[in-house]
């Protein structure tokens, strides 16, 4: 029997007992290590769990809060799920009722829904589904649906959803807006169509009157006294008054009507040669201030804009000198004129009435009362804005606006 070394021995116990610490502070760095990992994926574990939960309520909220309404339905067409909307739209409340969309579709369009609905299940979705359904307490209403088929794993179709818009207002709105332009379009060829009867049927007879008075008294002038002469003044100016207003009346109707090139028109030509134009009394001076912009529109409409603006300001100035001045100021988008006068004023209360046909302040023989709201017509067109300033005894000033490129 062989005695064992004990120096051979006390080495290994001691090789054994390093080796033990060894595995032991291994052993405790990788207990630490997992617990540290374990502690990090519980974090992980909480905060995907919370994420859940709010994802799952935002979703929950989304649904619940959706305007349009919401349909789920089985392959065959049995409905799962609605939401309030949907519940609103159609009537029906699922824990009482147990519904199949076929049921709802109007029987005029089952056909057509019918091919939708094989084409939901070919392409897995379809958009811009118009057709009519049957409601529970709103009778028929027209409905615009969007639908998109949920699959399984397998990618085999399990369900459908889709998104319900009623579209019977809108429709309804549509088919008024659609009668009201056809109403406006017919009533504006009337308009037109009467325009050209005015010319024709009131003019001639006028320009007749007043043949018919000038011989009257030039045949039977030598048994008139004064008094006659002055009815006849009065009958030839009523002639020459009516004659205005219908002629006012003639732009009036085609200030918006009538098509004219569109060319670049240079302002200042365009006012001086209305200054030319009109009749300015010798104690009135009318001047440009500055240099008038170039602008691209149609020469009739501006010079129908500035003439009777122009023509109103010289007529109504009563003082000893007169001064009427045309200015403008550039904008980033558009120029603001001004033409201003020192005539009577305008009182407040009067301001907007002005611009409405057939209106004038006071009975003046030379006024029609058309002028301004051709002026109105005029801004309304170009998309413009007008307004004025005026203070009773010291004048006015009618400031409006104008697109830097005119259409």
């Amino acid at each position: 029997m062989s005695t064992t070394d004990p120096k051979l021995l006390r080495k290994a116990l001691l090789r054994e007992k390093s080796a033990r610490k060894q595995a032991e502070k291994i052993l405790e760095d990788k207990s630490r290590e997992l617990y540290s990992l374990t502690q990090e994926l519980q974090v992980v574990n909480e905060k995907l769990k919370a994420g859940l939960t709010e994802t799952t309520s935002e979703l929950k909220g989304l649904f619940e809060n959706l305007v349009d309404a919401y349909v789920l339905m089985d392959v065959s067409g049995n409905i799962i799920k609605m939401n309030d909307a949907a519940t609103e739209l159609f009537g029906y409340n699922l824990k009482e009722n147990k519904i199949n969309v076929t049921e709802l579709i109007h029987k005029d369009d089952f056909q057509y829904a019918m091919t939708s609905f094989q084409e939901l299940i070919r392409k897995g979705s379809f958009s811009d589904y118009q057709a009519r359904v049957y409601t529970k307490n709103k009778g028929v209403r027209t409905v615009h649906i969007n639908a998109s088929l949920i699959l399984d794993k397998k990618n085999n179709p399990i369900a459908a959803q889709g998104i319900v818009r009623d579209i019977t207002k809108k429709l309804e709105l549509e088919s008024d807006r659609k009668f009201l332009i056809k109403s406006l379009e017919k009533n504006n060829i009337e308009l037109k169509n009467f325009a050209h009867i005015v010319s024709h049927d009131l003019k001639s007879p006028l320009r007749s009157i007043n043949a018919l008075v000038n011989w009257l008294r030039e045949d039977y002038a030598s048994v008139y006294d004064e008094a006659a002469e002055q009815t006849f003044d009065m009958l030839i100016k009523k002639v020459d008054q009516m004659d205005r207003l219908i002629t006012g009346i003639l732009k009036y109707s085609s200030i918006d009507k009538a098509t004219y090139p569109k060319e670049h028109i240079d302002l200042n030509v365009v006012v001086n040669d209305i200054i030319d134009i009109i009749f300015i009394p010798n104690h009135v001076s009318v001047a440009i201030e500055g240099l008038l912009p170039v602008v691209k529109g149609d020469k009739f409409r501006l010079q129908q804009l500035f003439q009777n603006i122009m023509s109103n300001a010289v007529n109504y100035i009563e003082k000893e000198v007169g001064i009427v001045t045309v200015s403008v100021r550039e904008l980033p988008e558009f120029w603001e004129f001004a033409i201003t006068d020192n005539g009577k004023g305008i009182s407040k209360k009067y301001q907007k009435k002005i611009f409405e046909i057939f209106q004038t302040l006071e009975d003046n023989e030379r006024s029609t009362g058309i002028g301004l709201s051709i002026v109105k017509k005029v801004i309304d067109y170009y998309e413009g804005t007008i307004w004025i300033e005026s203070e009773i005894g010291i004048g006015s000033t009618f400031y409006f606006t104008l697109k830097k490129d005119l259409k």
